[in-house]
């Protein structure tokens, strides 16, 4: 007996949360673009295979430092570190709120002593003494979800949990290409560095020479001083470049989840330079599947649309059902013989008149909606002013980069025919002068222009969305009671 009536209490709770499958509100569906992109992308590099980048784009490079500072950054970066932990709550967050949609069962027992004066209502009749009372009780409840609007609540959080998760993807891609950038910026000061430490070794040696010639009568006071000026000058030009190597290296550390840290510059290699192969644009369509910032925006729309679904279920009316199933007894010992009490009550809500609040809710979740929309669009248009922007800058830096190595050439002959004339007569030092400040500088604006090719290769993987590392998922534990969680 006290079995059936459990089922008889049981039974209405799941039949009306079986029939509760109704979603109001719109399903998504990936908006339209108002737009046809093109076949291949208009500056693409020409007879380029179509082969998809790999993940780990930055070992085209070749350098196994490179890989070394970027596996750093992935593993120590407090900002991607702080990405996870916010993925791990937005989990717990997608728990909590399928919650919502199932009953909730608690536990209730008391007990009560109560003593009430002895009186006569009749001949004798006594009443009145001391009394116990022992309960222990189920108590559960239940809001039906008839319109979706727990479903729809759930569909939101989830969508959520999707957008953050690619937004720790588009911040793991941005932290590797900054990093990446910093490593090659720092290569090319220190680069710099040797060119002006060459030019200095330079100047000193004309000095040298200028002031030979000068004290035996064969030069101007004019020229020593033009030549002791243009050292001095090449002198301040050096504590400038090793502030800013030292800047970058400081960057590049707090990055790494390191302490801002500097090193003296490293010797590099003249023919660093080395041309890469061509990056493969593929076809513009893979952007939409590949680059994390799209699809963090498309998990934003699921989200805006979900709360639609939710702000338009709240305007029907809400069924909810409390129950209670348990024993009360005058003796401790005697609680759980049988005189079990139960008890089931269904409410029903609506709202009646609320000033049009609930509406102006839906609509304003409709109007979010539309924004998110507009907001899709513009990250799919960015993307590709992104590639097609890269390709161009490529190209024009590859034609740019000729015509500067033909000036370093044509510099450099300069210089020798110069001095060549000076040491005969047959010019003036400031001649000299000239060639050597103008072959330094074509020397430097190579390094610039090399140093904006590498670069934008970097531009280009971020723009073509490969070459994010896929970070492992935050793993929770609970430790002696209290939430942690591990960031591999």
């Amino acid at each position: 007996m006290r079995s059936f009536r459990v089922l008889c209490w049981v039974s209405p709770v799941v039949c009306l949360w079986t029939v509760g499958c109704m979603k109001m509100g719109p399903d998504f569906k990936k908006p339209a673009l108002q737009m046809d992109p093109p076949e291949t992308f208009q500056y693409r590099p020409e007879k380029a295979t179509l082969v998809v980048p790999k993940d780990r784009w930055w070992e085209v490079f070749g350098d196994p430092e490179i890989n070394g500072l970027v596996e750093k950054v992935l593993k120590n970066n407090p900002n991607l570190q702080q990405a996870a932990a916010r993925i791990l709550e937005l989990q717990y967050q997608v728990i909590r709120t399928r919650a919502d949609r199932f009953p909730s069962v608690g536990l209730k027992g008391g007990a009560q002593r109560q003593h009430e004066p002895e009186s006569i209502l009749g001949p004798g009749v006594p009443v009145g003494g001391t009394m116990n009372q022992y309960g222990l009780s189920l108590p559960a409840s239940f809001e039906m979800d008839l319109w979706g609007k727990y479903a729809r609540a759930e569909e939101f959080s989830r969508a959520l949990l999707l957008q953050e998760e690619e937004n720790r993807l588009t911040l793991s891609q941005s932290l590797v290409a900054e990093a990446v950038n910093l490593y090659l910026q720092i290569q090319s000061i220190e680069r710099r560095i040797q060119i002006t430490l060459q030019s200095l070794k330079n100047y000193r040696a004309s000095v040298t020479f200028v002031e030979r010639r000068y004290n035996r009568g064969l030069t101007s006071i004019l020229d020593l001083r033009q030549a002791r000026r243009t050292l001095n000058q090449a002198k301040g030009n050096l504590p400038q470049l090793r502030q800013e190597l030292g800047a970058a290296q400081q960057v590049l550390s707090v990055i790494m989840g390191e302490y801002p840290k500097t090193r003296k510059p490293h010797p590099q290699p003249e023919d660093y330079y080395k041309k890469l192969r061509p990056v493969p644009p593929g076809l513009p369509s893979e952007l939409l599947l590949r680059r994390p910032d799209i699809r963090a925006a498309e998990a934003r729309l699921k989200s805006l649309n979900a709360q639609i679904g939710v702000a338009k279920a709240s305007r029907f009316p809400s069924i909810s059902l409390t129950g209670s199933y348990g024993y009360s007894s005058e003796e401790l010992f005697n609680l759980f013989q049988p005189g079990a009490v139960w008890g089931l009550a269904a409410a029903l809500a609506q709202p009646l008149f609320d000033a049009g609040r609930l509406k102006a809710n839906q609509r304003a979740a409709e109007a979010r909606y539309t924004q998110g929309i507009a907001a899709y669009r513009k990250s799919v248009l960015d993307a590709f002013r992104e590639v097609e922007n890269a390709l161009l800058t490529r190209k024009k830096q590859m034609e740019r980069r000729e015509d500067v190595l033909s000036f370093v050439v044509e510099a450099r002959a300069t210089q020798r025919v110069a001095e060549s004339r000076y040491m005969r007569g047959l010019v003036d030092y400031l001649t000299v002068l000239n060639a050597q400040q103008t072959r330094f500088q074509s020397e430097d604006q190579l390094l610039l222009v090399e140093l904006t090719i590498l670069a934008n290769r970097v531009t280009l993987h971020r723009a073509l969305g490969g070459g994010w590392a896929v970070l492992p998922p935050v793993q929770g534990n609970e430790t002696e009671g209290v939430a942690s969680y591990t960031i591999w």
